[in-house]
């Protein structure tokens, strides 16, 4: 699977974006898609995850309320909509995917193998 992240930008606090993350290669049914996003001098942390169902979702305690995970399998497409944004939400985002993760694993980078390159989120106080 490829993955491209794009819908980054600039925007000043309380604002909104975006972000999507296009697949190629197989399709994105039955295969579990996260986000993660890096701060400068940070670890990569999870931010959002949809599961193999394409029911369900999970999100990190400090973007729950404010994003929305969402996917259109036959489009092959997954969005991270962000609304409320916060200079603490600049970082790069990452979309990553795979087929064989189980619900309890959502939140693990480790679990994910295919990634696609970071789109960057810049929020302005």
């Amino acid at each position: 699977v490829q993955l491209q992240a794009s819908g980054g930008g600039v925007v000043q606090a309380g604002e909104s974006l975006r972000l999507s993350c296009a697949a190629s290669g197989r399709t994105l049914r039955g295969v579990a898609v996260g986000w993660f996003r890096q701060a400068p001098g940070k670890e990569r942390e999870f931010v959002a995850a949809s599961d193999r169902t394409s029911g369900g979702t999970v999100y990190s305690n400090s973007v729950k309320g404010r994003f929305t995970i969402s996917r259109d399998n036959p489009k092959n497409t997954v969005w991270l909509q962000m609304n409320s944004l916060k200079p603490e939400d600049t970082a790069a985002y990452y979309c990553a995917a795979d087929g064989s993760i189980i619900n309890s694993s959502l939140r693990r980078e480790s679990a994910y193998r295919y990634w696609g390159q970071g789109t960057q989120v810049t929020v302005s106080s």
